[in-house]
């Protein structure tokens, strides 16, 4: 058996830092999907389409690894049903950031961790963020100085989050991008952690 206890399908850096920052040993491979976006899957909610992403993930790479653990994940930024996820470019994060002005949002990362023997194991977390009302001069001030776009909802709590956040209402791990509270139990469950 290989020292790694679980292959994590994801290419985030964010990913990596947190399931590390848990002390759980690791590889990744990156999930090669056609992850569905809010745009293309409006029949699903923004639960739904999370949870189906991380699955997708998740189940490409059990294809390639056959008998390992696999962790796939997937967050997606919902205002009220919009679904936002990582902008295709500056002025799409521009206009993301505009919607999410002043207003409180979910965002919602699910897990799919399936196991040797393939069965998967699927839950997620929601948490509420209300970002600060910002002028047109402050979105681009931030974008000018994050990179935002690989990032759920055109923003990133980690990466001068206090610019443009006002609160977090749940876990702030969720909102950078996996639900370590709630992973945390699965994985003590598993006898992984």
């Amino acid at each position: 058996m290989s020292k790694e206890q679980i292959i994590l399908a994801s290419a985030s850096p964010r990913r990596r830092e947190l399931l590390g920052g848990m002390g759980v040993r690791f590889e990744v491979v990156t999930a090669r999907v056609r992850e569905l976006d809010g745009a293309t899957s409006r029949h699903l909610s923004p639960v739904e389409l999370a949870r189906e992403n991380a699955r997708r993930k998740a189940k490409a790479v059990n294809a390639l690894r056959p008998g390992r653990w696999v962790l796939g994940a997937d967050t997606v930024v919902a205002l009220d049903k919009m679904v936002m996820g990582k902008p295709d470019s500056i002025d799409q994060a521009m206009q993301f950031l505009g919607m999410l002005s002043g207003k409180t949002h979910d965002v919602v990362t699910a897990c799919a961790l399936i196991a040797p023997d393939g069965e998967a194991e699927i839950f997620h977390e929601t948490s509420r963020v209300t970002l600060r009302a910002l002028s047109y001069q402050e979105i681009g001030r931030y974008l000018g100085v994050v990179n935002v776009l690989d990032k759920a909802g055109g923003y990133a709590l980690q990466e001068r989050g206090e610019w443009v956040v006002d609160r977090v209402e749940g876990s702030r791990a969720n909102v950078i991008g996996l639900p370590v509270e709630a992973l945390e139990k699965v994985l003590h469950a598993r006898g992984l952690l």
